[in-house]
């Protein structure tokens, strides 16, 4: 049976229109893949590695092809721990606020620790960059404050979905779907809460098939 990871990245849970839409989500991928399982990573509240000093110089180690001091294999284990975990998942589903048109600095912070040479991608002069975590689907339920549909002039301030497709793209993920409510703010919270009702009828129906 197939075992979802949820990364869920928002700090105010009781107001949040990511996580509702992903519960939505969550709820009926359940009830259409009964026996599967879901974990949940909340970036926002669980520890999260630092990724300074002695973790960034490990990572460089890796990339010069040297050995870790004993500080620093020390100091990496807690990032191959989180690795490890993200690897595990046979399906990953991120749900994330929009802040400052981009990812809360959190979520940032992990893909800083996961995204690890010989662990989520590879590098040869040959083929170039190579992603490792393959053959499983990723949905990202996204909520913003205002709207940056393709097209219009807001859109070129949208950092928060292009950045989590290229990140999840450059470790290899090919089949990334996307849930998106907006406006939760600019419209006023009579459309904010028309919007998340007509993402979560869409959340549900993917989520049937994904």
């Amino acid at each position: 049976m197939a075992t979802v990871l949820h990364i869920r990245a928002t700090a105010t849970p009781e107001l949040s229109y990511s996580l509702r839409a992903a519960e939505a989500f969550l709820e009926s991928y359940l009830t259409s893949h009964p026996g599967e399982t879901v974990g949940t990573m909340n970036v926002a509240e669980e520890a999260v590695p630092e990724f300074l000093g002695l973790t960034a110089r490990g990572k460089y180690r890796i990339l010069r092809g040297e050995s870790h001091t004993r500080e620093e294999a020390e100091a990496w284990k807690g990032v191959e721990a989180e690795i490890e975990r993200f690897k595990k998942a046979d399906k990953l589903v991120i749900s994330s606020p929009m802040w400052n048109f981009g990812i809360p600095y959190r979520l940032k912070q992990y893909f800083d620790v996961i995204v690890q040479p010989g662990y989520t991608f590879a590098y040869s002069p040959e083929k170039g960059y190579t992603g490792l975590v393959t053959g499983r689907p990723a949905m990202l339920i996204l909520a913003r404050g205002g709207e940056y549909r393709a097209g219009t002039d807001s859109a070129a301030f949208d950092f928060q979905r292009p950045y989590l497709e290229s990140i999840l793209g450059f470790i290899g993920f090919t089949e990334i779907g996307t849930i998106i409510v907006e406006p939760t703010l600019q419209g006023g919270p009579e459309l904010a809460e028309q919007r998340l009702a007509e993402t979560i009828v869409a959340a549900r129906e993917k989520a049937r098939t994904f």
